[in-house]
């Protein structure tokens, strides 16, 4: 069933208003009239706190909405997989490269330039998308901190809650221009690329942000071989006398150990894990 006309129908049933539904969820009247309507999609239920808010007011069981609003977005995404990737706006794409320090920042336009939303240019937009989504997951019920970023944007409280509930329920496909200017904008400080590595660092704006610059490398590895038993350590486990009293702890130890050419016997593994347990080999805390 359709989630805008279950919440219609239940406000009806209820006597409520639009309004009334506003406040107990903490967004704008206006915000709640555009998800009737289905201006807006719903936002994830995994991000928002907006459902058990509303569901709470309209006396419908716990995770109702929720549901529906997941099959209903699930259905939007594969209608949105059919399309192929549109370019950003120009506004999203300027500000992006406004904040970018490297000095390659020539070379990186005319990249994202040469396409119309290519492969650079969404792998920067989801680094930084990712970046600020976490602080904003974080402080969503943090009020000092909404109000602190509806001042900057120049917002209500209740504005800047509709702002945030929609940016996380947002991703590289449908970054709006509103997102960039209520979170972009304000939380990143730079970012900087490597275009031989693909290391990016992320530098957030500490006023509202605190915490360390942000670092994502992409290294080729060579891939992990199949683990096999060494004989000598299948031979050390089956000797009592090698290993009479080893803890699980002591056993998981020696079965991580590896070796690329040489294959230890089983009196290695003894010799380890005395080695191990002498206090001597280690230093105090």
């Amino acid at each position: 069933m359709d989630l805008a006309l279950v919440i219609r129908q239940r406000l009806e049933q209820l006597g409520l208003e639009q309004r009334d539904l506003a406040g107990a969820a903490q967004v704008t009247e206006s915000y709640v009239s555009q998800l009737l309507t289905r201006k807006k999609a719903p936002p994830a239920p995994n991000r928002s706190d907006i459902y058990d808010k509303m569901g709470r007011l309209l006396k419908l069981p716990n995770g109702e909405l929720a549901k529906l609003a997941d099959l209903q977005r699930q259905e939007g995404l594969k209608r949105k997989l059919g399309d192929p990737p549109a370019p950003l706006f120009k506004e999203v794409r300027e500000l992006v490269l406004r904040k970018c320090k490297t000095d390659e920042r020539a070379q990186i336009r005319a990249i994202f330039e040469k396409q119309p939303f290519g492969e650079l240019e969404r792998l920067v937009t989801q680094k930084l998308l990712d970046v600020v989504k976490r602080v904003a997951e974080e402080e969503l019920e943090n009020e000092n901190w909404l109000r602190l970023v509806a001042r900057l944007s120049n917002r209500t409280y209740e504005q800047t809650r509709v702002a945030t509930l929609e940016f996380l329920d947002a991703d590289v496909l449908d970054i709006s221009i509103e997102n960039c200017v209520s979170f972009l904008d304000p939380l990143i400080e730079s970012w900087d690329i490597d275009l031989a590595t693909f290391a990016m660092e992320i530098v957030l704006n500490r006023r509202i942000a605190p915490g360390q610059s942000r670092k994502f490398e992409f290294v080729e590895k060579e891939a992990d071989r199949p683990f096999e038993e060494e004989p000598g350590l299948k031979e050390f486990l089956k000797d009592p006398s090698f290993n009479p009293d080893a803890t699980r702890g002591e056993i998981e130890f020696l079965k991580k150990l590896r070796f690329k050419e040489r294959r230890p016997t089983a009196l290695y593994y003894y010799r380890e894990l005395q080695n191990l347990r002498d206090p001597l080999h280690f230093r105090g805390r």
